[in-house]
């Protein structure tokens, strides 16, 4: 391959999302100028489990771990300046992704753009939700409802918009080994395509197929994660041909962007996580037939905190030096044809498909959350023993503990600390906004919905 056939980059995006809208707003479009390609939206605990940042079970969190977006004023600020028709936004939001698409898009129209053009990807996973991170509203079966529901809009309405990532990312993050990542991962792809096939034409359905991604984890054993990127892509492929009857090939390609692993990060010898970070890339961006189609990477402080805009810089600079110094993408595919890469990814392969077929057997993901949620701790608790136990070694915090004082840990710990007076101006911002609401026509709109939602 000669350099001027040289592969596109990846999307280079960093996760981030802090204190306000209006803070956010400027670390992104700050981010935007040091050449990062694409967005990606953390949200507050209070926007992801839908509660205003003034309600009372929001206390203490908003703005701590994301942006807390309320109404459509937030949203409006969070993008202030940034047009969105020219945007890859991902945002990982799960069970108010509805409602917060659905800011977006008016934000989107306000600013006078073509919403059938708009990029990007909502994350929409409930299932993950019961089985990791527990941030879910509804009960299974009515957020699979609402997965479909957004897909069924975003194919008519916001066509070249991905309605769903799949996670895999936080069931490794739960503790699964590869062979459970990928089966609960296409478990729930599969769950998710046996919603839709009813809603859209059968000459439709391929089409929506292609626009189901996945976002996905990749830990420090690089080679074994590598292998696991390659078998999704092989499964994936196997599923939509051989269940769906999807024969156009570019409809089951595997999409997937990535965060690579952060259960792995140390908060001892905190600086040997920027090692760990660029390694886990490896596995995600070598194989050029498992490349992934975005990338971000955490900083080297998040055990310790929230990192702060330089320590997100150094993390984008690995992307941009791996993509734009290196000559990784003027080759093809590294792997193709290596028989150990080709046996430890059939060994994947083999492993998943068992595990799905038992999960089918169980009437599938949504009936299977109890029994995937109990793996998943019986997992995780081997991992844990394995590092106790000293069987896994894990540099600075069973071996190699003697060291020199960090000079990247300050007297504040190295981390951005939230100003405490953020959550009363955002609540002091809300109350001014529902001021202004007219409250006639928001309970219309209110109790039209119900009557929506039931039909």
């Amino acid at each position: 391959m000669s350099v001027s056939q040289k592969d596109k980059p990846w999307l280079i995006r960093t996760y981030a999302g802090h204190s306000t809208a209006q803070a956010s707003n400027a670390l992104y479009r700050s981010n935007l100028t040091k050449g990062q390609t694409g967005l990606s939206v953390a949200f507050d605990l209070p926007t992801q489990t839908g509660y205003d940042s003034d309600h009372v079970l929001a206390r203490g969190e908003v703005g701590k771990v994301g942006v807390p977006v309320s109404h459509l004023g937030d949203m409006r600020t969070l993008f202030q300046d940034i047009p969105l028709d020219q945007m890859n936004t991902s945002m990982t939001i799960n069970a108010t992704a509805p409602w917060l698409l659905a800011l977006y898009i008016a934000v989107a129209e306000e600013q006078g753009a073509d919403i059938a053009a708009l990029q990007g990807t909502v994350q929409n996973d409930l299932i993950k939700e019961y089985l990791s991170r527990g941030t879910y509203i509804c009960p299974p079966a009515p957020s699979l409802r609402m997965i479909a529901d957004v897909a069924e809009y975003c194919y008519t309405h916001v066509p070249r918009w991905n309605p769903m990532n799949v996670c895999s990312y936080h069931l490794q993050e739960a503790g699964a080994t590869p062979e459970q990542e990928l089966a609960f991962a296409l478990a729930t792809g599969i769950a998710v395509l046996d919603a839709l096939k009813p809603r859209v034409a059968v000459e439709d359905f391929p089409a929506l197929c292609g626009r189901i991604s996945f976002f996905v984890n990749a830990g420090i054993r690089f080679v074994t994660e590598m292998c696991k990127m390659r078998a999704f892509v092989d499964l994936w492929d196997e599923i939509l041909e051989q269940r769906y009857g999807v024969e156009d090939p570019k409809y089951r390609r595997f999409r997937y962007g990535v965060q690579v692993n952060s259960l792995g990060l140390t908060e001892q010898q905190p600086e040997n996580n920027v090692y760990r970070i660029l390694i886990e890339m490896l596995a995600v961006t070598l194989s050029k037939r498992a490349r992934a189609r975005a990338v971000q990477l955490p900083a080297w402080n998040e055990a310790l905190g929230l990192p702060r805009p330089w320590d997100q810089q150094w993390s984008m600079r690995m992307q941009q030096i791996m993509a734009y110094e290196t000559d990784l993408l003027e080759y093809g595919d590294l792997f193709d044809g290596n028989p150990v890469v080709d046996a430890k990814v059939e060994e994947l392969k083999t492993g998943a498909r068992a595990e799905l077929a038992n999960l089918d057997s169980m009437g599938g993901a949504i009936m299977a959350i109890d029994y995937m949620k109990a793996r998943l701790v019986e997992a995780n608790a081997d991992r844990v023993g394995g590092i106790e136990r000293g069987e896994t070694t894990v540099v600075g915090v069973n071996r190699f503990t003697q060291t020199e004082p960090s000079p990247l840990v300050d007297e504040e710990g190295g981390i951005m600390v939230v100003d405490p007076a953020v959550e009363a101006d955002q609540i002091a911002r809300l109350t001014t906004g529902a001021a202004a609401v007219d409250g006639g026509g928001t309970g219309w709109s209110l109790a039209q919905l119900r009557v929506d939602a039931a039909a």
